[in-house]
C-alpha cells in the first residue's frame, strides 16, 4: 500500500458546487485549484472528485460519455493536470471517480453499439439477441432499454435507464447471447477501462474511487469472478503504475480487499448499520443518549476478522448520496461524531462542507438527484455574495444555498475559536502526529453494550496505545477499564477519571487517552 495512504485524510469535493472560478454558477477545476490551501489547512491531504468527465449529467457525470475528456463546464483536461500539479506540490494527492460498471447512452461506444452492423463495439455492452428477450431478468442487471436502435435485441442497464452496462461478462453462462468473463468482448472492455486508468494517471492522477466496484461482472452471486477481475486490474497497475491507489464502493472489505483495492468504503446501505451512528430517528451521536452502536460494532468487527484485522475500512461523515449529517445532530455533536470519525482505522473521508456543519436542504431533484439533491449546494464560503460560492447571479447558482439568517460559512469557524472547523482541524493535527489513530494502527473495541454508553476502543501501532471514549449522551457515564489511563492527547468537554477500575466519562465528551 502506498506510504502516504496510511495518513490521509480525503476531502470529498462535488466539483459542480465547490467554487465557480469564472463566475457562470457552476463550479469548476481551477475553483478547487484555488481552495487547495484551504482543504490543506483543515489538515485533508488527500481529495476525491466526483465525476468530472464529459457528460448529458442525467446522474450528476456518473453517466460517462467520454472518460477521458473534463465536462467543458468544468475546464479542461489541462485544468485537471494543473491541480494534480498543484495538490502535489502541497504534498497533497489527488483520487478520481471511475464509473466503470455504466457508461451513458451518449458515450461514443454505445452509440457504435446500437448499430445493426457487427463492428468493434458491438459486444461493449450486454445484449441480447432479440428485443423480446429482456436481459433484465438476470443477476446483476437493474433494468433494460428497449426499442431504442436499429439493433435488434434489448441492453442491460445498471442503474438509471440512461446508463448502459459495460459488458464484462457472466460468471455462468446461461443464454447464447451471454459472454463469459474470458471471452474477447468482454475482455476488450477490461482493457478499454485499464486505458482510461493509465491515461489520467499518466497526467498526474493518483489513483480512483471506484463506483459500484462490486457491480462488473453478472451472474456471479458469490462476486468471485468480480473479485478475479479486479485482481487482474490491479496487476495491471502494479506493473505499469504500481503507485496507484485503489478504493472501492464495496461494502465488503473481505471482497474488495482481496481483490486488490487499497480500501473499502463503510456504506450506508446494507448490513452495516452505518445509519445508526449520525442518520436516523435517535443516532448514537446525540445528547439525548438514546441511540444504539452495538449492531454497528458488531457489523464492523465481523468485517474487521474478516480482513485479517486489516480493518481498512474508509468511514464517512457523509458524501453526496445522502443527507447531511448536520440534519440530524447540532455542531456540538458533530464534535464528537468527527472525534470517531478521525479515530477509526482506515482512511477517514470528510464531505464538503461537513467541517462547518452545512445543511440538507429540501430541494427538487437536480441531475438525478432526487432526496441526494438537497446535499449537494453550493460550498459556503464565506459572509458575501452567494456566500462567497459565484459572481453569478443566484438564479443561475447550480442549486440554491441555504437561505437561513444563521447559516455557517468557512470563513467565519475559522476565525471562531470553539467553532466545529477548528475541533475539525485539531482532530486532523493529532490524527497526523499519532500512529495508533492512522490507517493501519489495529483496533480493539473496549466498552459497547446494546443500548448503553460510552464506546471505548483502543488503537495500538507498534507500542503506542490510545484509547478512545466517546460519550454522546448528555450525562456521565461510567465503564470497566483495568488499564491505567495516562496522558490525554485530547479530550472534548472534560476528560474522563479513573477510581478502582472503574472509568468515569463526562456528559457530551470525548477524549484520546494514551494507555499502558
Amino acid at each position: 500500500m502506498s506510504q502516504w495512504l496510511n495518513d490521509a485524510v480525503f476531502y470529498e469535493i462535488y466539483p459542480q458546487s465547490f467554487y465557480d472560478s469564472n463566475g457562470d454558477g457552476i463550479g469548476d477545476i481551477p475553483g478547487i485549484t484555488a481552495k487547495l490551501d484551504y482543504i490543506r489547512s483543515l489538515g485533508c491531504n488527500a481529495l476525491w472528485l466526483n465525476p468530472c468527465f464529459l457528460s448529458p449529467f442525467g446522474d450528476a457525470g456518473y453517466d460517462v460519455a467520454d472518460y477521458c475528456q473534463v465536462a467543458p463546464r468544468y475546464g479542461t483536461n489541462e485544468d485537471l493536470t494543473a491541480l494534480f500539479e498543484a495538490a502535489h506540490t502541497r504534498g497533497m494527492h489527488v483520487l478520481l471517480d471511475l464509473v466503470p460498471g455504466h457508461t451513458s447512452v451518449e458515450h461514443r461506444w454505445f452509440k457504435e453499439s446500437c448499430k445493426a452492423a457487427q463492428n468493434p463495439y458491438s459486444g461493449r455492452y450486454i445484449w441480447s439477441d432479440n428485443v423480446w428477450d429482456d436481459v433484465a431478468r438476470y443477476e446483476g442487471i437493474a433494468g433494460s432499454l428497449r426499442g431504442i436502435s436499429e439493433r435488434d435485441g434489448s441492453v442491460a442497464v445498471n442503474f438509471f435507464s440512461m446508463q448502459p452496462a459495460l459488458n464484462y461478462g457472466f460468471a455462468t453462462v446461461t443464454a447464447p447471447w451471454q459472454c463469459a468473463v474470458d471471452s474477447p468482448q468482454a475482455l476488450a472492455t477490461r482493457q478499454a477501462m485499464k486505458d482510461v486508468m493509465a491515461f489520467w494517471l499518466d497526467r498526474g492522477c493518483d489513483g480512483f474511487r471506484v463506483d459500484m466496484a462490486g457491480s462488473l461482472v453478472k451472474n456471479d452471486p458469490g462476486q468471485e469472478q468480480t473479485i478475479r477481475l479486479w485482481q487482474d486490474m490491479r496487476a495491471y497497475l502494479d506493473e505499469k503504475y504500481p503507485h496507484a491507489v485503489l478504493v472501492s464502493e464495496w461494502g465488503e472489505a473481505d471482497k474488495s480487499l482481496r481483490a486488490g483495492f487499497h480500501m473499502d468504503f463503510l456504506l450506508h446501505f446494507g448490513p452495516s448499520h452505518y445509519m445508526d451512528l449520525f442518520r436516523c430517528e435517535h443516532p448514537y451521536f446525540s445528547r439525548e443518549g438514546k441511540g444504539d452502536i452495538h449492531a454497528f460494532v458488531k457489523a464492523y468487527r465481523k468485517n474487521y476478522e474478516l480482513t485479517n484485522g486489516k480493518g481498512l475500512i474508509c468511514p464517512i461523515s457523509g458524501n453526496h448520496d445522502m443527507p447531511r449529517m448536520r440534519h440530524w445532530l447540532d455542531p456540538e455533536e458533530m464534535k464528537i461524531a468527527f472525534a470517531f470519525l478521525l479515530s477509526m482505522p482506515g482512511a477517514p473521508f470528510i464531505y464538503y462542507g461537513d467541517e462547518i456543519g452545512m445543511q440538507y436542504l429540501d430541494l427538487p431533484s437536480k441531475e438525478g438527484g432526487y432526496e441526494r439533491t438537497g446535499a449537494r449546494t453550493p460550498m459556503q464560503w464565506d459572509s458575501g455574495k452567494n456566500a462567497g460560492f459565484s459572481t453569478a447571479e443566484a438564479d443561475r447558482l447550480y442549486l440554491p444555498q441555504d437561505p437561513a439568517a444563521d447559516a455557517p460559512n468557512a470563513a467565519a469557524q475559522q476565525a471562531q475559536e470553539g467553532s466545529l472547523w477548528r475541533e475539525v482541524q485539531k482532530l486532523n493535527g493529532i490524527r497526523h502526529a499519532t500512529p495508533a489513530l492512522q490507517a493501519q494502527g489495529g483496533i480493539e473495541f473496549v466498552y459497547c453494550q446494546e443500548d448503553a454508553y460510552p464506546l471505548a476502543y483502543l488503537r495500538t501501532a507498534g507500542s503506542q496505545r490510545v484509547l478512545v471514549v466517546l460519550n454522546p449522551a448528555g450525562r456521565e457515564t461510567k465503564f470497566l477499564y483495568d488499564g491505567k489511563l495516562g496522558r490525554a492527547l485530547y479530550t472534548l468537554n472534560g476528560a474522563p477519571t479513573q477510581a478502582h477500575g472503574v472509568v468515569t466519562v463526562p456528559p457530551a465528551s470525548a477524549a484520546f487517552i494514551e494507555v499502558e
